[in-house]
């Protein structure tokens, strides 16, 4: 049995693994139910929510062990900080425009797919080049954007989305501006296969039968297929289409192949495709939080899921995504709008709405980093993430309001 210690807050040290807490999981910031201690960061976001902790001697030892060998501080991913190259609000004016014209290009160019048209490898090649510069300059601009969806629009929304987000993934990731382009175009062609698959089944709001579910995913093969009559087209984009739902396990589709078959591209599509459609609303199942989706993503790491990749996937997304709704311990309720790489729990948000959950007249931008410098009250952290329409919020309202662009 695991040797289990409680401790005060004020005893945690880098290095310790944290397996319990004075209070349940959901009331706290924490995605995973058990988490190592990286550093004097982690222990004052303990400190902000909880008084004791216990923590797992035993799994300790075994980190202090491999730290010692290895010559690090701890085991866990380790992502670098980049600092934007403009503003928010100067990318979301640059970005805006072509962020909706990729929506609509997106869209015909899969209807014309649709139709029996052929790919158009120069709309899907400059598209993605565009997100990688946006991506490079401010990642949360596009990622703002990406909560903002339309369900009948779902599919032409999920591969652009996908695009973006791993783009985001592959910076945090290191690789290069062109490992980033062609990263961005096997997101933004992973499921061009789909159709190929009758929409009756795409859209339909019940469980699919046997048969339905074989021609679902089918999508994959017609994947492949559609890219290889492709020309001129980075060959990389083909395998992704056709093993996005291999799984490390080998229980995934359509070959089963076993997790070291599995190319890196296509784990990472895996991870970044998975967490897209847990976090949008569907005709069949409504929007998991940002938090809800990351927290299965680490119950399947190593599983569906590459351990690695998946870990340094959360701590990518971070606790608060940009796009976020989320309500404070006062009880006001707010929209993230920039993610704080330094201190991932203390986000900039928009204010809008009061204590008692009543829309604010005039909107406010708080900068939560600022509690730690004593200007705002620690009421001001963060209590809960919502999904997007939660408090009768929605996102694309005040996309429609202009909010994006003074901010």
């Amino acid at each position: 049995m695991p040797d289990i210690q409680k401790l005060h807050v004020g005893d945690l040290r880098v290095g310790m693994y944290v397996c319990k807490l004075d209070r349940e999981w959901l009331d706290t910031p924490f995605i995973m139910q058990g988490f190592l201690i990286e550093d004097a960061e982690d222990i004052d976001i303990v400190a902000e929510f909880c008084e004791h902790v216990w923590i797992d001697t035993d799994y300790t030892k075994k980190i202090s062990s491999y730290s010692s060998n290895v010559g690090t501080a701890s085991s866990a991913p380790h992502i670098p900080i980049f600092e934007p190259e403009v503003s928010l609000a100067d990318e979301h004016r640059e970005i805006y425009k072509s962020f909706r014209q990729a929506r609509s290009l997106t869209k015909s160019m899969l209807d014309d797919i649709r139709l029996g048209g052929a790919i158009d490898t120069q709309v899907a090649k400059d598209t993605v080049k565009d997100c990688v510069q946006s991506v490079l300059r401010h990642p949360d601009a596009l990622l703002w954007m990406t909560k903002i969806r339309e369900e009948r629009e779902y599919t032409a929304e999920h591969c652009l989305n996908v695009c973006i987000l791993a783009i985001a993934f592959g910076r945090q990731l290191g690789l290069d501006e062109k490992e980033l382009e062609n990263l961005g175009l096997c997101g933004f062609l992973h499921d061009v296969g789909k159709m190929r698959v009758p929409v009756e089944i795409i859209d339909k709001p019940a469980a699919l039968t046997t048969k339905e579910f074989s021609m679902m995913k089918a999508h994959t093969v017609h994947g492949r297929n559609l890219l290889l009559s492709t020309s001129s087209l980075y060959t990389g984009a083909i395998d992704v289409a056709y093993s996005h739902h291999e799984r490390i396990d080998g229980e995934g589709y359509p070959r089963k192949l076993p997790g070291h078959g599995i190319s890196q591209f296509s784990r990472i599509i895996s991870l970044v495709d998975a967490y897209d459609a847990m976090t949008a609303d569907r005709c069949y199942s409504p929007a998991k939080t940002s938090t809800e989706a990351l927290k299965i993503i680490y119950n399947e790491r190593g599983k569906q899921f590459d351990e690695k990749l998946a870990l340094k996937f959360i701590k990518t997304i971070g606790l608060y995504p940009a796009g976020s709704i989320v309500e404070l311990y006062s009880g006001e309720v707010g929209i993230v709008i920039e993610a704080n790489q330094r201190m991932r729990h203390l986000p900039r948000i928009i204010v809008v709405m009061s204590e008692d959950k009543k829309f604010l007249e005039k909107e406010r931008i708080l900068d939560l980093s600022l509690i730690e410098e004593g200007v705002l009250p620690r009421r001001n952290l963060i209590k809960q993430v919502w999904r997007d329409g939660s408090f009768g919020i929605k996102l694309r309202d005040y996309q429609k309001k202009g909010l994006v662009l003074k901010i």
